[in-house]
């Protein structure tokens, strides 16, 4: 039974981009509101599908550390969700993204025109010159950047490689760091689409990182935040 649910929601997944992008796509014609309006539509279907197909609900804690104006944000990144979830609490988020992802059909679009940040990890110390001044930028304009610090995936429970450009960007823009911890991984797989598990996946806000840190302390501060919560989370 679970696998054709899983079967079911990834249908829904898969139809609800191409149906917003297409269906919503006047919206790429104009300011950036009309965009990211499409996207968090687009969001709060797959929330939807994911609650009344999967059985999978949706939580965020910690709504007095939310992040309001310009921020910067690590997350834990456990799966695809982790992506999805932030359009529908936060304001304005802005993601840093691999700049393979931008070409792609509908994400690309939207990526593109709500004017997330691409990195080109081949080009190394221009790679991190160019998303330092973007985030500025973004930052100017009042948007939250999400970065997902380890990189990539991992399973719940295992201790991510947490990278230091984060580190980076929070020197250079000397503002503190936003945190999220998660769950996510334990009902909505890291890889593939047949291992979803119904019950609670949680965001949480914990305390930001204080600006003005050295890089060592940072980095310390915040995996440490991040993994002790996101185990924490495990149980719920």
């Amino acid at each position: 039974m679970n696998t054709i649910r899983s079967l079911l929601f990834s249908l829904w997944l898969y139809l609800s981009m191409p149906i917003c992008a297409v269906g919503l796509s006047p919206a790429l014609l104009m300011s950036h509101g009309p965009a990211m309006g499409v996207i968090r539509i687009w969001a709060r279907m797959v929330l939807f599908g994911l609650r009344w197909i999967m059985g999978v609900k949706v939580e965020v804690r910690g709504l007095e550390h939310r992040p309001t104006g310009g921020a910067l944000v690590a997350a834990k990144h456990q799966s695809m969700l982790d992506v999805v979830a932030p359009f529908t609490f936060l304001d304005d988020p802005c993601f840093v993204l691999k700049k393979e992802l931008m070409p792609l059909p509908f994400f690309g679009w939207f990526a593109w025109k709500t004017k997330m940040i691409p990195v080109d990890r081949a080009a190394h110390a221009k790679a991190l010159k160019d998303m330092v001044k973007h985030t500025r930028d973004r930052l100017a304009d009042g948007r939250q950047i999400m970065i997902f610090p380890e990189g990539t995936r991992t399973q719940p429970g295992v201790p991510g490689d947490y990278k230091p450009g984060v580190a980076a960007i929070y020197r250079d823009v000397e503002t503190a760091c936003h945190l999220i911890a998660t769950n996510s991984g334990q009902h909505w797989p890291a890889k593939g689409m047949t291992g979803f598990k119904p019950g609670l996946v949680v965001f949480e806000f914990l305390p930001p990182v204080e600006a003005g840190l050295k890089r060592g302390e940072m980095m310390k501060q915040m995996e440490e935040r991040i993994e002790t919560a996101s185990v924490a989370l495990l149980k719920t």
